[in-house]
């Protein structure tokens, strides 16, 4: 079988050294929100990747929903980041931040005891962990339009400061059921304002942060990751079909670096939702698309070799496998993850995965 994930690839304005990507993985270990010496050590051990998307990263006090997980809002949390782009670009990789607001999905703990904000006061059920233990998600209040404004803001905001920080650009974290997704979907979206209601109202949000950062930083340095057929933390649309392919074919006029499009985990049984979402969403949007979701090294190279992406994204076996592209390329065995390990902790089922002997 050939081996187009070896092979070269374009993100935006950069030639990539191979098309495996390594997705933006949740770790938890950034005390007090700024990342730290292991979190340098753990891009630096992954660098051979063709492009590093880092764990979501709070482009704002109100985005926070997790224990110690990364800010880019604070000159402390800029220069931390330096010391990891620096780390990558002297290993020759490539690495974009992931903007990140959770919306409704965290607890008022978080908050100075105020609640968390949404697109509607709409909550969720299920628990977060927070600093206090585990917690039933708050009830949120539904953003003021004003409010939305200065959201808008904060994106573009944390794109400077990943600039700042020299990360080669951003991906707009858009899925997962955090609040960009939150105004995109009917379930939660229950506004009267120009950001709800319609079809065109509930994509506003999306399209005007994508406008402010892409104006602050270059379209070409801007990505977007999307999950069309997610059922997870409360999301549900009446048609995420008619959705995303109304939101995919606006993009195609933003010249993005990529979309990154994520494939349910587990099949959805109704017709207005698309489960072979890469395959179905590659005939709408023009651009490069990376691929998220089921894929081992044999997928990853038959959806490239179909054409229906253009790169590959692995969590789990790039968390495990940190030289995965050399395991690929030498069709070595692989180790496995420790799911245990997958949030808080130290350098365990962080930094002491082993590498090929």
């Amino acid at each position: 079988m050939s081996m187009p994930l070896l092979q070269t690839g374009k993100i935006g304005k950069y030639t990539t050294k191979n098309r495996v990507v390594m997705a933006p993985m949740t770790r938890s270990r950034a005390v007090g929100n700024v990342v730290n010496d292991l979190t340098t050590l753990y891009y630096k051990q992954r660098s051979s990747a063709g492009l590093l998307l880092t764990e979501a990263t709070q482009i704002s006090t109100l985005g926070v929903g997790y224990i110690n997980t990364p800010g880019i809002h604070t000159t402390e949390q800029v220069r931390a980041w330096n010391n990891v782009t620096k780390t990558v670009h002297d290993n020759n990789g490539l690495i974009f931040n992931q903007l990140w607001h959770v919306g409704r999905v965290s607890h008022s703990s978080f908050h100075n005891g105020e609640s968390p904000v949404s697109v509607s006061n709409i909550g969720i059920e299920g628990q977060t962990y927070t600093y206090e233990g585990m917690k039933d998600f708050s009830v949120p209040r539904a953003l003021e339009t004003k409010e939305i404004i200065s959201t808008i803001k904060d994106y573009r905001n944390g794109a400077i400061n990943a600039m700042s920080a020299e990360f080669d650009g951003v991906e707009i974290h858009g899925a997962n059921g955090y609040l960009l997704e939150q105004f995109l979907t009917s379930g939660s979206n229950k506004r009267t304002d120009e950001y709800g209601g319609s079809l065109e109202n509930r994509v506003r949000l999306v399209l005007n942060i994508l406008t402010e950062v892409c104006d602050a930083i270059g379209s070409d340095k801007v990505g977007i990751r999307f999950s069309p057929a997610n059922i997870g933390l409360g999301i549900s649309d009446e048609n995420p079909k008619e959705t995303y392919e109304y939101l995919l074919n606006k993009l195609n006029d933003y010249n993005l670096a990529y979309v990154h499009l994520m494939n349910p985990f587990m099949p959805v049984d109704n017709p207005n939702y698309v489960n072979n979402v890469t395959e179905h969403f590659r005939k709408i949007y023009k651009g490069t698309i990376i691929t998220n979701a089921g894929y081992d090294k044999d997928k990853g190279n038959l959806v490239i070799e179909k054409g229906d992406a253009d790169f590959v994204s692995y969590g789990r076996l790039l968390l495990s496998n940190p030289d995965l592209v050399e395991r690929f390329e030498k069709g070595a065995e692989l180790n496995n993850f420790d799911h245990t390990t997958f949030y808080g902790g130290d350098e365990k089922g962080y930094t002491d995965y082993p590498f090929m002997k």
